[in-house]
C-alpha cells in the first residue's frame, strides 16, 4: 500500500471524527436545558382556592342533634368493633386497656371503678353527654389534651352519630336522644307542648279529666 492510499484512509477517519464532533456540539446546543435562575429543585404547590386564600372558614358541621335523627345503630355497631380492642361493651365485663363503655351515655366522666384514669380526664370532669361524646370522638387528644386514649378519632360526623346512637343502646335504660328542634333530650314523661289556637278559632274547653 503506497502513501497515497494511507493518506486517503487517514483523511476519511479525520473527516468522520469532525462530523461526529460537529453533531455532538449541535445536539448539545439544541437539547441542553437553560440554567435555572436559582439553584435547587422546583416543587409544584397546589394553588389555594379563592375562599381559602381569603381566609374564609370551612363549612360548619351539622349539629349532632340533626345527625342523630337519621343515625344507624347497625352501622354504629360495625364501627364500634374497633373500640373493642381497648374497651368492653357489655355489662359486667369490666375495664380493659380503657374503661368499659356499657351505659356510657349520660355517665359521669372518669367515674368507672377499678380503672386508673389520666389526670387530664379526671380534671375535665362533667358528664358524657351526646355533645361531649361527639366532640371527644372527633379527636380525643385535641379535645382533652393529655388523655391516654390513643385513638385518632372519627373525622366523619355521620359516623360519630352512628356510634353514639349505638352506645346509647348499651344500657338497661337508654337515654332519650336530643331532638333537632330543641337540642335537648325530652324529659321522661314530658308531654309535647300543645299548639296555640289558630286565629279566629274558638278556645278549647278545659278538660275535666
Amino acid at each position: 500500500m503506497d502513501s497515497f492510499e494511507i493518506n486517503k484512509i487517514l483523511g476519511a477517519l479525520l473527516g468522520t471524527c469532525l462530523v461526529l464532533l460537529a453533531v455532538h456540539i449541535a445536539a448539545g446546543a439544541i437539547f441542553t436545558a437553560p440554567a435555572p435562575a436559582k439553584p435547587g429543585y422546583e416543587i409544584a404547590v397546589k394553588e389555594q382556592q379563592p375562599e381559602q386564600a381569603q381566609g374564609h372558614p370551612a363549612p360548619a358541621e351539622q349539629p349532632i342533634e340533626n345527625l342523630l335523627a337519621t343515625a344507624s345503630v347497625e352501622h354504629g355497631a360495625e364501627i364500634a368493633k374497633q373500640c373493642q380492642i381497648c374497651h368492653n361493651l357489655q355489662k359486667g365485663q369490666g375495664p380493659k386497656v380503657g374503661p368499659d363503655l356499657y351505659d356510657v351515655v349520660g355517665r359521669a366522666r372518669a367515674s368507672q371503678p377499678n380503672f386508673n384514669y389520666s389526670a387530664a380526664m379526671k380534671a375535665k370532669g362533667g358528664t358524657w353527654t351526646v355533645d361531649e361524646l361527639n366532640k371527644f370522638l372527633a379527636k380525643p387528644s385535641a379535645y382533652i389534651p393529655g388523655t391516654l386514649m390513643t385513638f385518632a378519632g372519627l373525622a366523619r360526623e355521620n359516623q360519630r352519630a352512628d356510634v353514639i346512637a349505638y352506645l346509647n343502646t348499651l344500657s338497661e335504660h337508654p337515654k332519650p336522644l336530643p331532638t333537632a328542634q330543641s337540642g335537648k333530650a325530652p324529659a321522661p314523661g314530658q308531654d309535647t307542648p300543645a299548639k296555640a289556637p289558630e286565629a279566629g278559632a274558638a278556645p278549647a274547653e278545659p278538660s275535666t279529666k
